[in-house]
């Protein structure tokens, strides 16, 4: 029997060791990421950086057009699946001492996608050892796609999407780094592993005038607060309770003298439904509630409602697929449970077009400091790389060997 047409159980063996060749690699790539933080949209050294390095193994990455990010095919013949790391940085001030922290002021990877990215590097540069050193070569191909804004709403994937890039890719597969979960674990789940999430943005304008004379005013600072305290309330019930709409404000902004009743001022905050079905029923009711609660004050309110991300779906199959994978090259007590986020992610555009699913890399080195992601601090355990790098390399080629299968898809 050839090495090509190994077994899955032997070939992933052979996988890890190809991964535990690459972590020290791994671990300085990510560093050098990590200190060159770039903005959604800029992501320009990042994208130049990563199609050197897999130019420098021998690949063809593909400019995403008019745009940041790339994507790159790995091996030969049909596309099985596609694997998704997101590039781009927040706006957060790193706090930590690190040697190689970031070097742009006001730029952090807070969110952990230079790990993401650096898994995505691991992934592509170890089935491209393994295409090339087989003789047989990888029995198809697989794409990887270093996609750019994630932290925008709608998210770079639809631009992804729009160009194409997804169109040939049956399965799609991503992580989220997770510091609540140990180094060395994942967290799965099928169903909605994230949540909808939308900007909301509201505008209060009125007959501005004297604190001592609010009766000749239209009192923009009230309605401000009724609408803040009474809105979120009011949208909880008229929306299914199991659906657990949040509507939870993030900055509020009026006046500049404690004896002016002010003209103007803004709300803003976020939306976010853990169904998709709900969330697009909670988007139709917002009008309606937040006039409501300003129409005592006598006030014009204008309400800016910035539609982002649905929830990502994790489909049964592919979730199962990474749930084995990952007991295989992790443990077999290497995986739980990952609860529903509140978090919105843009992957979720990807899950309404192909069946796919993401999973929760644990990077909180046991026994460690716990941190929050989009902290400054945030310091995952770089032992992380390899951790999520094995898994997804064994995700590839368990989708290689579904596809041998007749795509039928055969997990135990």
């Amino acid at each position: 029997m050839s090495s090509s047409q190994a077994p899955f159980g032997a070939t992933r063996r052979g996988a890890a060791d190809v991964v535990e060749d690459l972590e020290q690699r791994l671990i300085a790539m990510r560093r050098e990421i990590h200190s060159r933080p770039e903005l959604s949209w800029q992501e320009v050294e990042t994208t130049t950086r990563l199609a050197a390095w897999l130019r420098e193994a021998g690949l063809e990455p593909q400019m995403l057009p008019e745009t940041t990010g790339l994507f790159v095919d790995v091996g030969a013949g049909p596309l099985v699946a596609g694997f998704r790391g997101d590039i781009d940085a927040l706006p957060v001030t790193e706090l930590t001492d690190l040697e190689y922290a970031s070097r742009n002021p006001g730029v952090a990877h807070a969110c952990g996608h230079d790990i993401h990215t650096t898994v995505m590097l691991g992934l592509v540069l170890s089935l491209q050892r393994l295409h090339t050193e087989n003789p047989g070569g990888l029995g198809g191909s697989v794409r990887v796609i270093f996609q750019p804004a994630e932290e925008t709403m709608p998210g770079g994937a639809l631009e992804v999407i729009r160009r194409g890039v997804l169109e040939p890719v049956p399965r799609v597969f991503a992580l989220h780094s997770d510091p609540r979960i140990d180094v060395g674990t994942i967290g799965t789940r099928i169903g909605a592993i994230t949540s909808a999430a939308d900007v909301v943005r509201i505008e209060v304008t009125g007959r501005g005038g004297h604190t001592s004379r609010p009766h000749l005013t239209e009192d923009v600072v009230s309605a401000l607060a009724h609408i803040a305290s009474t809105a979120p309330s009011v949208l909880s019930r008229r929306v299914d309770v199991r659906s657990a709409v949040s509507l939870v404000w993030g900055q509020i902004q009026a006046g500049s003298a404690h004896n002016a009743i002010p003209s103007t001022g803004t709300l803003v905050g976020t939306m976010r439904v853990l169904d998709a079905e709900a969330w697009r029923g909670a988007g139709e009711l917002l009008e309606e509630i937040i006039t409501q609660c300003a129409a005592p004050f006598g006030v014009d309110v204008a309400l800016e409602h910035i539609r982002g991300v649905p929830p990502v779906n994790n489909a049964e199959a592919e979730t199962m697929l990474l749930e084995e994978c990952g007991r295989a090259m992790l443990g077999a007590d290497a995986v739980e449970l990952a609860p529903q986020s509140m978090g919105g992610e843009d992957f979720a555009w990807m899950t309404q077009e192909r069946p796919g699913a993401m999973f929760r890399l644990g990077t909180r080195t046991p026994g460690g400091e716990d941190f929050d992601l989009h902290r400054g601090d945030y310091a995952p355990d770089e032992r992380a790389l390899a951790a999520g790098t094995k898994v997804m390399v064994a995700a590839a080629l368990r989708a290689l060997q579904d596809h041998r299968h007749d795509g039928v898809p055969d997990h135990p």
